[in-house]
């Protein structure tokens, strides 16, 4: 156990894509959990995409990080220290938000969820069976209403929701379509059961590109980027197309800037199409069940993910940054310790 406690403190909001220098690596006392409260070691820290909006000024729609704070962030780790009746030192457990980049947090346990390292590997937990799983199935069952032999078009395929929501559009009937950076990613895409693919990246024409591969138009678009694929998308609408806005990561770079580009209302007119955000803490009452049948469809060899994993607790930022550029494969996770450690 170390004797001191690290933590990655926001030290000003980005101008643009953020850089490293925006966070500042501090030390300190090793927290003490309070009454009912548990002190948990990190072993995986999540890095997000949603983590982009919540280190701007601008409105948001959960508090935002100030200067100053710990960095926001899921986390696997274990319970060190315990004043909970629920957990004893040596159990692990899973938190969605409340870990922050730290070597320990003090956790409540209404923020945690148990982990059973027999049911799956624990990076899995801040995947499939964590908040990515939840928020493709939502994405894409609830809010993009897909059914058998929809044509469905997701964007940042490779990454970790899209990895998840490829492969529930194969199990619900769908035909499913690939959008992502690179031939190895691509490449991936089909391992999992995307039907084409598209590498934004090589294409020129990229509108013309989405009606290559979706000549009878797009019926349900899980939106993880914005910005130009977005553009192209819609305008290959099919028929009570269904878009469902999940992330923004194209628009890192330009997050306070106004969003400016075509405007699609003619097209969503002609379509009769259906725009709509998406949060998935909007599901919260629905959220166990559908993670015991994710569960289920991963015991039964029916989901699998890729991971992309940074080792230590300082390379938090740099894993940041690589997943705003789109440099990872799979879900990008910092490996902080080990999953045992040493006596």
């Amino acid at each position: 156990m170390r004797e001191t406690n690290r933590q990655w403190r926001l030290a000003s909001y980005p101008d643009g894509m953020p850089v490293e220098s925006n966070w500042a690596l501090s030390e300190g006392a090793i927290p003490e959990p309070g009454p009912g409260e548990m002190l948990v070691r990190a072993i995986y820290l999540d890095v997000a995409p949603y983590m982009r909006g919540r280190i701007s000024p601008q409105k948001n729609y959960a508090a935002n990080v100030k200067p100053g704070d710990v960095m926001i962030g899921g986390g696997v780790g274990e319970v060190v220290r315990s004043k909970s009746k629920d957990y004893q030192p040596g159990d692990v457990v899973v938190t969605d938000h409340s870990f922050g980049w730290q070597d320990y947090a003090a956790l409540r346990p209404s923020s945690v969820r148990r982990v059973d390292p027999k049911l799956a590997p624990l990076p899995y937990w801040l995947d499939v069976l964590g908040m990515n799983g939840l928020t493709a199935y939502f994405a894409l069952i609830d809010a993009g209403s897909a059914k058998p032999g929809d044509t469905v078009v997701v964007s940042a395929a490779a990454g970790s929701v899209g990895q998840i929501a490829g492969q529930l559009a194969r199990l619900t009937g769908c035909r499913a379509i690939a959008i992502t950076s690179s031939a190895e990613k691509l490449s991936w895409c089909r391992e999992l059961g995307y039907d084409e693919g598209i590498n934004y990246r090589q294409e020129r024409d990229l509108a013309a590109a989405v009606a290559r591969v979706c000549p009878k138009g797009v019926d349900v678009f899980l939106d993880n980027t914005g910005g130009p694929m977005h553009d192209a998308v819609m305008q290959n609408l099919a028929t009570y197309a269904r878009i469902v806005v999940i992330g923004t990561v194209s628009l890192a770079g330009k997050l306070e800037q106004p969003d400016i580009g075509p405007r699609f209302l003619r097209q969503i007119l002609i379509a009769r199409a259906r725009v709509q955000g998406f949060l998935v803490s909007d599901y919260q009452n629905r959220q166990d069940g559908v993670r015991a049948r994710l569960a289920d469809w991963y015991r039964a060899g029916k989901l699998k993910s890729r991971f992309d994993f940074a080792d230590g607790l300082e390379s938090a930022p740099k894993a940041f940054l690589r997943l705003l550029t789109s440099q990872n494969l799979g879900k990008q996770l910092v490996r902080v310790s080990d999953e045992k450690p040493e006596d």
